[in-house]
């Protein structure tokens, strides 16, 4: 019989490498760890929300589980908008419309996890958030 686990990994915050987000005016994104790195099902993302930043209406294929690390902003999901701040989770289901708009002067930082896979992601026709 086989042994088909993964290997642990351990992944110093040094060696996550950020990069802009494309659409997104003032957002980052770190991969902490993914399928690359070995990880059978999750994806675990560090997205970084400059002051002032803001992210258009958009959807995704895949459901996100997003906790947040700091700061205070705010996510619109569906027709509802959120203030959220450190401490909070939130569900965004796949193919539901959702944004993030930072008003305030300090970062927000959030974690989000995805399943492993293509996810395709579009941009919502009011996206005016």
């Amino acid at each position: 019989m086989s042994d088909s686990r993964p290997e642990p990994v351990v992944k110093r915050s040094a060696d996550i490498e950020y990069e802009a987000v494309g659409a997104a005016d003032g957002m980052s994104k770190g991969v902490l760890v993914s399928e690359a790195d070995g990880a059978p099902n999750f994806a675990i993302r560090r997205f970084v929300l400059d002051p002032g930043a803001s992210v258009p209406k958009h959807t995704n294929e895949v459901e996100h589980e997003q906790y947040v690390l700091s700061g205070r902003y705010v996510v619109g999901i569906g027709d509802e908008e959120y203030e959220v701040e450190a401490g909070d989770s939130l569900l965004i289901p796949a193919g539901v419309v959702h944004w993030y708009r930072n008003e305030s002067d300090a970062e927000g930082a959030f974690l989000c996890a995805v399943p492993n896979g293509d996810d395709a992601i579009e941009l919502a026709a009011d996206a005016d958030a």
